[in-house]
């Protein structure tokens, strides 16, 4: 359905702008008198479904966030502000978000209604905390705590990129060693091993079959990893139970699993206290919690937990029957309700699991750096082996 940027007059003859979804001219027409209002004019929003399916940087989200929460601090109006933030931001992309919210803004919707048509930058969440700002008057305190709650997340982003990108490299240039050696070093030796005409042992002539099908089907070999990489993901999109599966088995994966949990728990905590904060109710915000977890196995024990904090059930005891959450957030969820201070206490679950996946970072990479470094050195000792025990073999045998 197209969008269109209309100016319409109100009952008390006071003109308005902004935006809206219709059919054609008419049925614009008939919905802003639905409205109370009467078109002046309109025009159609070219390409307005590629700017509402735009994406941004969480640096420009994180900016944003901490200028609205400025602004309102300093008793700025919306619209003065928001005007603001629309010319000082650099990203052209954000800059038409900010720019097509404002005069939604104009046309009379509240901030969270202008933004919820743009999902890919204000996410479900985000946008019912803004809602729970609104009603509460507590909409400064939400940016700071969005503010704050993304730039934590950038953080651990970076954290776990770093866990991720150096085995990777580290992985990489093994392979392209191991192919160096495959295509290039035991070629030539099994050229010299043949003239001398001695028997090879069988580590021998595996490596030779080895090398040999990697050679005649190199683009076998390189293609081989990407087919499955996609293989995987189209049957993990195509297949619920089976992308199920392979987010249990990541939380069970050595080093990596502990700490992927902890991170997941962190950002559960963080979010829920934020909308616990924010004045949004226990059910809520779970519902809301299975959408960021970002994980499967955790958004199904979150679904239970709903339904069984529904039915009357203890909040505490419910996490604890679902043995999916390790012992620490179930005894904060505890003193968070014998207090009735349960957002202070998943702000430490937090706390506690961010300080912890730095350890657990700073440990992975400290053991990955010579776990690589052997499996690197085992396969050049496995190869080396192969190569030299029938020259080992054919030295033994000369009559000197």
């Amino acid at each position: 359905m197209p969008t269109f940027r209309y100016k319409a007059m109100d009952v008390d003859g006071r003109l308005t702008r902004g935006r809206i979804d219709a059919i054609n001219d008419v049925d614009l027409e008939l919905r802003l008198k639905r409205l109370g209002l009467d078109l002046v004019t309109s025009s159609e929003l070219r390409g307005s479904a590629g700017v509402r399916g735009v994406a941004v940087p969480r640096k420009d989200l994180i900016n944003f966030c901490f200028d609205m929460e400025q602004m309102t601090r300093a008793g700025i109006p919306l619209l003065d502000g928001l005007r603001d933030v629309r010319d000082s931001v650099e990203n052209p992309r954000f800059r038409q978000v900010i720019a097509a919210i404002l005069e939604d803004i104009e046309g009379g919707k509240m901030l969270s209604q202008a933004m919820a048509p743009f999902p890919r930058v204000f996410d479900g969440v985000f946008v019912s905390l803004v809602r729970a700002g609104e009603q509460t008057g507590r909409l400064t305190d939400v940016f700071e705590s969005l503010w704050n709650t993304l730039k934590w997340q950038d953080e651990l982003a970076a954290e776990t990129k770093k866990l991720l990108i150096y085995p990777a490299m580290v992985l990489l240039v093994v392979l392209g060693v191991l192919l160096f050696l495959l295509m290039y070093l035991v070629p030539q030796v099994v050229g010299v091993l043949q003239t001398m005409r001695v028997d090879l042992p069988v580590q021998t002539r595996m490596l030779i079959a080895a090398s040999d099908f990697t050679v005649k089907y190199w683009w076998l070999v390189l293609g081989l990893p990407v087919i499955a990489t996609a293989g995987v993901v189209t049957a993990v999109r195509s297949n619920e139970r089976l992308a199920f599966v392979l987010d249990r088995v990541k939380l069970r994966i050595p080093v990596v699993g502990p700490i992927l949990q902890k991170i997941i728990l962190a950002r559960f905590a963080s979010f829920f206290a934020l909308m616990y904060q924010s004045g949004i109710t226990v059910l809520d915000a779970i519902r809301a919690s299975e959408g960021i977890v970002g994980n499967r196995v955790i958004a199904e024990g979150l679904r239970r937990a709903w339904q069984q904090i529904n039915a009357g059930d203890p909040m505490s005891e419910t996490f604890q029957s679902l043995g999916v959450f390790p012992p620490l957030v179930i005894r904060m969820l505890k003193v968070g309700e014998n207090t009735g201070a349960l957002d202070r206490a998943l702000l430490n679950v937090n706390y506690f699991y961010n300080r912890d996946v730095r350890d657990g970072v700073d440990k992975a990479l400290k053991i990955m750096g010579p776990a690589l470094t052997f499996v690197l050195g085992a396969l050049m000792a496995l190869i080396l082996f192969a190569i030299l025990t029938p020259i080992y073999d054919l030295i033994g045998k000369l009559e000197f």
